[in-house]
Formats: C-alpha cells, sequence, structure tokens
C-alpha cells in the first residue's frame, strides 16, 4: 500500500506545482472561457488545465517505474499506452482550449487514442457476465473504443462548475482504487499491484493536485484538455480490470457476483454519465444535435432550486460518493448492511438536496 501512497502524492504534488504554470501558458496563449449565456461565472477564466493533470500522471508513472512492486508493471506495454493515449487527447483537448476544435475532429482523435490503447492491450477481453463471456475480438475491441468515448465525453458534459468534475472523478477513482485492490486480492497469485489500482492511485492524485486551483472561486478551468485526460485515465482504469475478471472473484455470494463486476464500473461513473445521456435525450426530443450545448445539465438544475455554487459542488460530490462507494460497499460486506448504507445516506442526500435551500439561503455558501 505505501507504494500507491508515494503514488498518489507524487501525482497530487506534481499536479499542484506546475499548475500555475500552466495558467500562466493559457493566458500567454489566449485560452480563456469566455462568458457565455449558459455560463455561471462572470468573467472569462483561464483553462488549459489538463495539461498540468497530465504532466501530474506522467509523474507518477515515471516514479512508479523505479519502484520495486509496481514497476513490474512497466513489463508489458498498458501503462506506456495509457500515457501514449492520454498524450493524445490532451493535446488534442489543448489545442481546443487555444482555438475551438469541430466535433469531427476532437471524435476522430478520441478513436485514435482508444484505438491506440487497445493495440497496446488496454481492451476488454471479455465480458463478466455471469462468469466469463468471451465475445469475438473485434467486437471486444469495438466496445473499448466506445467505452473511452462515452467516458471522455461523459467528464466533459459535467464539467460546469467549477471544481465539479475534478471533484466526481477523484471520487470515482477512489471507489475504484477501493475495488480494484480488493479484487486484485483474490487473484491466483494474489497480487494487489495491478495497472488499474496504479492508474486509480495516480488519478486521485491527480485531482486532489488540481482542485485547489480549480474550487469556486477558480482560478484555472481544465478545458477539454482536462476533461479528455481525466475520462480517458478513468476509462483505462476500469477497462484493465473490468475485461480480466471472473465475477466468482468479486464476491461469494452468487447473487452479487453475477452483476457486481457490470455495476461497479457503471456506479463509479454513473452521475457524468447520467447526466450525458439526460443531455442527448433532451436535446434529440428537442430536435437539435446531442452536442448542442444548453443549460439544463445536473448542475445548472442545482442551482435553479436555489443552491449556492459551492453548495450545489459539494452535494453532487456526496451523490458521486453515495453512488460509487456504495457499489463498493457490496464487495467488502456482505449481508443486509451496504443495502440499508446506501439506502440511509441516499435519504439524507435527498433531504439535504431539496431542503437546504429552504433552510438555508444560497449566499451564505
Amino acid at each position: 500500500m505505501h507504494e500507491y501512497v508515494l503514488i498518489l502524492i507524487v501525482a497530487a504534488g506534481v499536479t499542484y506545482l506546475v499548475t500555475p504554470f500552466v495558467r500562466s501558458l493559457a493566458v500567454a496563449t489566449g485560452a480563456f472561457t469566455a462568458v457565455r449565456e449558459r455560463d455561471v461565472h462572470t468573467t472569462p477564466i483561464p483553462r488549459l488545465g489538463g495539461v498540468g493533470i497530465y504532466l501530474g500522471f506522467v509523474a507518477a508513472a515515471l516514479v512508479a517505474r523505479s519502484l520495486p512492486y509496481l514497476g513490474t508493471l512497466f513489463s508489458d506495454r498498458q501503462i506506456l499506452g495509457v500515457l501514449a493515449a492520454g498524450g493524445i487527447v490532451c493535446l488534442l483537448g489543448a489545442f481546443d482550449d487555444i482555438r475551438e476544435l469541430d466535433w469531427l475532429t476532437k471524435l476522430a482523435g478520441q478513436i485514435l487514442a482508444a484505438g491506440l490503447m487497445s493495440y497496446t492491450g488496454v481492451q476488454l477481453l471479455s465480458l463478466p457476465v455471469f462468469g466469463v463471456t468471451v465475445l469475438p475480438t473485434p467486437v471486444l475491441v469495438a466496445v473499448t473504443v466506445v467505452i473511452v468515448i462515452v467516458s471522455t465525453n461523459a467528464v466533459n458534459f459535467i464539467d460546469g462548475l467549477d471544481g465539479l468534475a475534478a471533484g466526481v472523478v477523484g471520487i470515482a477513482a477512489l471507489a475504484f482504487f477501493t475495488y480494484s485492490y480488493i479484487v486484485s486480492r483474490s487473484f491466483v497469485p494474489a497480487n494487489v499491484f495491478s495497472t488499474a489500482t496504479f492508474i486509480s492511485a495516480a488519478l486521485l492524485g491527480c485531482c486532489a493536485g488540481f482542485l485547489p486551483h480549480n474550487f469556486h472561486p477558480a482560478r484555472l478551468f481544465m478545458g477539454d484538455s482536462g476533461a479528455l485526460t481525466l475520462g480517458l485515465l478513468l476509462s483505462a482504469a476500469t477497462i484493465t480490470l473490468t475485461g480480466h475478471v471472473d465475477s466468482s472473484q468479486v464476491s461469494a455470494n452468487q447473487a452479487t457476483a453475477a452483476f457486481l463486476p457490470i455495476l461497479v464500473p457503471l456506479a463509479v461513473v454513473l452521475l457524468p454519465l447520467l447526466d450525458m445521456v439526460l443531455a442527448v435525450v433532451r436535446r434529440t426530443r428537442a430536435g437539435q444535435r446531442p452536442w448542442h450545448p444548453d443549460a439544463q445539465h445536473l448542475h445548472h438544475r442545482m442551482l435553479a432550486i436555489g443552491h449556492g455554487h459551492r453548495r450545489a459542488v459539494l452535494i453532487l460530490y456526496l451523490w458521486a460518493a453515495i453512488v460509487a462507494m456504495g457499489s463498493v460497499s457490496f464487495v467488502i460486506w456482505d449481508g443486509w448492511t451496504p443495502l440499508v448504507a446506501v439506502l440511509g445516506a441516499a435519504a439524507v442526500g435527498a433531504v439535504l438536496t431539496v431542503g437546504l435551500p429552504r433552510w438555508s439561503p444560497a449566499k451564505r455558501l
């Protein structure tokens, strides 16, 4: 565990230290988010924060390579593939942050990055549905590419309030780190040092290092360079574990083992995924293109019912934690305990979501 703690600290420290320099670069290149009708900020804010996030991940990988246990992960090409793919989407997003790119160019870049990861071994080898379901390789590669595209765009959709995307992804990374660490212990032979666990630890550190610069009032936005990078890293973590695990390794209880390998990866990204699905349905029904921007995302709705900026973000953090950590709790405990805990936490979340605007004016937070 101490190696993972070191990786988290390195990722957080490097991201935190380089982000002010990235902000200066954003100002110098004119990478600003202008004030648009759907935005909640009132002055143009520099963006390009994803460059700092990516550099933090690179630093974590360089340190991991020299460690006695995590260093063994570099015997294959998976982490190098993730680094290369992350560099592609970060560079793509940086160009978009400086000079707007069309959606087709961004989609092509995401497909290229996903294809590169698949080529280096970061792909589903099977689906953990009622055991192990093996599909033809082209199908599994296609599913892998779709997962990467969905994840990157889901994070991009939820990036609408200061600190929201970084915090939600950080919570997802913590949940998946816990899940991956526990599941890896059941491997034969047992080995808690896996690519998925490393990526989750480094991703958590990157988010923690970026948040002090990004929490309200933000001094720097992550931009597309950050949203695409976070989404790709999160998808890489889920793919490298989900496609290599048998459901029997997750739980001794057959009822929970049947659905947890699929439920947990979905749960850790549920909040951004839900926001993206609702946006696509909403815009399609209105006769708009799915990528046409609007001001009806989950975070906009939180502001509309009376929450202030920071309080809306904190409550969405709470919901992300309830869903992500709640799903992992079924792996940790048997019986009714996790279900009761999740339902209790959800009840508290619902009361705070609906009740706080009535009890406390938004301006207090």
